[in-house]
């Protein structure tokens, strides 16, 4: 199924409207104008499938250290030190454990983002004569585009260029907010219809918005998955 659908160039068309005139595959669908194109949904099962084969760049993938490194860091520390004595291993043991589950878990739960992403625009648009699977739809379409821009491109440039040592947790923020604010203003022209003033101030809020629901994506991850080790 994987090698048709990249074998299919409706994929290639598609993914290269996500990066080029984001906005523009969600409005499509949404008005009902579905044979060109693939569903964004679609775009990100193989996205998500490929990403986490190779989840270099920790991006809807979070290993134990990733978590450790939030901002919610110190109560995963304590909850994990407490798992693995009740389990009587070391923390070592318990990290290599936990960082399997989530892997496998966060295939499955990488759609919660787009659903937590989705609900401001509930209210930010809602004269615009958008439903709530549409909304959901377009940040399932900012998932899409994330996968490619921020995880494939990015690891990509680090294994290739020689950047890599200096890809830290400052400049993949710097980066995310960068190609996310393209994203929400080419989106919210496109999309919604928004102009000037009102959509460059919905696109900053909507990046605060994105930074809360992944650390949220990330705590419902790292719950679920210590409640299966």
């Amino acid at each position: 199924m994987l090698a048709v659908t990249f074998a299919d160039s409706k994929f290639f068309k598609s993914l290269w409207l996500v990066i080029a005139k984001p906005g523009f595959l969600s409005k499509e669908f949404a008005e009902g104008r579905t044979i060109k194109y693939l569903r964004p949904l679609s775009i990100f099962f193989v996205l998500n499938l490929v990403y986490f084969l190779f989840p270099l760049i920790q991006l809807f993938s979070a290993s134990l250290k990733t978590q450790l490194n939030t901002t919610y860091g110190k109560l995963v520390q304590q909850m994990v030190a407490t798992r693995a004595i009740k389990l009587n291993i070391s923390v070592h043991s318990f990290e290599l454990i936990y960082n399997q589950k989530s892997n496998a878990l966060a295939k499955l739960l990488v759609i919660v983002f787009a659903i937590l992403a989705s609900l401001p625009l509930n209210i930010f648009y809602r004269k615009r004569n958008r439903f709530f699977t549409d909304h959901v739809g377009l940040m399932v379409e900012l998932a899409c585009f994330n996968l490619f821009v921020n995880a494939f491109v990015m690891t990509i440039a680090a294994k290739f260029s020689g950047i890599g040592k200096f890809l830290d947790e400052d400049i993949l923020v710097i980066a995310f907010i960068t190609t996310n604010a393209y994203f929400l203003l080419r989106s919210g022209y496109t999309f919604y219809k928004e102009r000037g003033v009102k959509l460059i101030l919905k696109s900053i809020i909507m990046i605060a918005v994105l930074k809360l629901a992944l650390e949220a994506y990330r705590f419902i991850l790292f719950l679920l998955t210590l409640g299966s080790v």
